[in-house]
């Protein structure tokens, strides 16, 4: 019993003691980094997903730029469309050259992918039509972005992205029976 009342007084005793001091304070966490131009574009980018949003984008463009690099370039572009910011995105391909342009698209396409495999239409459908933009034969970005239209009822663009996917894309398989489902769908409309 005696051990009882040793373990009540020290847990009453630590209680006491916590009140009294306070919380204990925590340093702010920073992830800005210096935006050193040898950095890598996926270590950037790691340190800032989490401000790749709508309310945070720009001010962490401004704040902690990316390195400039192609893999910079493709992460911020991919950070921008994260945020919904899609012409922002295109601003950042478009300004590099040749074939530097479908390769930034293709990091856009692997950060975006997991939004697309999710269902989320509204986010995924813009982000890989900037993707096809660069690369018009990237046939998993044509299959969702084709998908995307059809779910928000756009079957117009959706046709188009389908039939190009199915013209890139030649395997019989689940890809190309869901594509072709959507299409009889879309012709019975």
């Amino acid at each position: 019993m005696r051990l009882l009342y040793l373990v009540g007084i020290t847990y009453i005793a630590i209680s006491v003691y916590a009140v009294i001091r306070g919380p204990v304070p925590v340093g702010a966490t920073s992830y800005v980094l210096a935006g050193d131009p040898t950095q890598d574009g996926a270590v950037w980018f790691s340190h800032v997903k989490p401000f790749c949003n709508t309310l945070e984008v720009e001010t962490l463009h401004r704040q902690t730029p990316p390195p400039t690099s192609r893999g910079g370039a493709g992460y911020s572009a991919a950070c921008w469309a994260l945020a919904g910011r899609i012409e922002e995105a295109r601003d950042v391909i478009l300004a590099l050259q040749g074939n530097e342009r479908w390769k930034a698209a293709g990091v856009v396409f692997a950060i975006g992918h997991p939004i697309a495999d999710m269902g989320d239409d509204r986010s995924a459908g813009p982000i890989m039509e900037l993707v096809i933009e660069f690369w018009p034969n990237h046939y998993q970005a044509l299959y969702h972005a084709g998908a995307a239209r059809y779910a928000l009822g756009d079957y117009g663009l959706a046709e188009t992205h389908l039939r190009e996917f199915l013209r890139h894309y030649d395997q019989n398989d689940g890809w190309t029976r869901s594509a072709k489902r959507m299409l009889e769908e879309i012709d019975t409309q």
